[in-house]
């Protein structure tokens, strides 16, 4: 059997690295070689070095076991000292095994293995001899490897984000294409991500798969500008609107709604609309702003411009000077 890579170099992190550190690694390695995203010959063997690391480094057991005894972590009996290893091994490497007693002239030690001096003394035959015939641990390395956790996109409508809905969304291509509906919660925002658990990458020799996180990401709209829960629409009001005050509508997306003009509104003045944005499902819905924008005809007839023509020479108003 090669020898374990070693975890730390293969995940690319420091030995005094913690879990978070090792986990993010190991993700963004997983996303990478994926086989289901990555057509590379080589990114299946990538992948699977990157399980078999996160398997060590993950578990604590294995992790202090590794740093203990190094690559053959899994040969050394359970109850070994990792002093003792590192003195048989040093006597291992030394050629005529003086760390084991002596008694194996002219051989060497290769892999796990004694060649030369003793035919087929293996290392399990060499552990029996130093500690009492205790067996070594497994074989060799191995086991079922978890899939790794994936991520895409989903593009939804400020509506959907508002009322939730349901999508059924197509993956990957080829023969890795598949489709998974995905139920949208109302109140989503830009950035949140919602996760469709063992929907991800597959596992190896058996092991669970992963999820798959969808980053919704909402779509431009041609009438709502999105902050946060927080919504944005323009209103429109005609010069006597903004001057005298009224009530006008305001398209939501939960339907229409009224809002109160205060009388000398110009244009850029923000009237708020109190719970009329997106909803949140762990507190207050977010707030409809509607902002004024003062509009004038683009074409007078006779009497418009009569009018607009006595209102200009009775009024002293002079917007540039405010």
């Amino acid at each position: 059997m090669a020898p374990v890579r070693d975890p730390y170099e293969v995940l690319g992190v420091p030995r005094d690295a913690d879990q978070p550190q090792i986990q993010r690694a190991y993700r963004g390695l997983a996303r990478e070689h994926h086989p289901d995203v990555n057509k590379d010959p080589e990114a299946e063997e990538r992948f699977k070095d990157a399980s078999e690391a996160y398997a060590i480094l993950s578990d604590p057991d294995k992790r202090r076991r590794y740093d203990a005894f190094g690559p053959d972590f899994e040969r050394v009996p359970e109850d070994v000292d990792p002093e003792t290893w590192a003195r048989a091994r040093a006597g291992a490497g030394a050629g005529p095994f003086g760390g084991f007693g002596g008694g194996f002239e002219g051989g060497a030690y290769e892999g796990g293995r004694y060649e030369g001096g003793f035919e087929g003394a293996g290392i399990k035959d060499l552990l029996g001899g130093l500690f009492g015939g205790r067996r070594a641990g497994r074989a060799g390395w191995g086991g079922p490897a978890p899939g790794a956790d994936q991520e895409a996109e989903l593009e939804v409508t400020v509506e959907e984000a508002y009322r939730g809905g349901r999508r059924t969304l197509t993956l990957g291509g080829g023969s890795r294409r598949r489709t998974v509906d995905v139920a949208i919660p109302p109140g989503v925002t830009d950035g949140q991500r919602i996760r469709l658990a063992g929907q991800g990458g597959r596992g190896m020799e058996g092991g669970p798969a992963g999820d798959l996180y969808l980053v919704v990401r909402l779509a431009p709209h041609p009438r709502y500008r999105v902050e946060g829960r927080d919504l944005h629409v323009d209103l429109p009001l005609a010069p006597w609107e903004a001057a005298l005050g009224t009530t006008a509508p305001v398209d939501t997306p939960g339907g229409e709604a009224k809002v109160g003009v205060p009388p000398g509104s110009s244009s850029g003045r923000r009237l708020r609309l109190r719970g009329r944005g997106l909803p949140d499902p762990r507190g207050a819905p977010g707030d409809l702003y509607a902002r004024v924008r003062v509009l004038v005809p683009g074409k007078l007839t006779g009497e418009e411009r009569r009018l607009f023509e006595e209102l200009a020479a009775a009024s002293s108003f002079d917007p540039r000077r405010r």
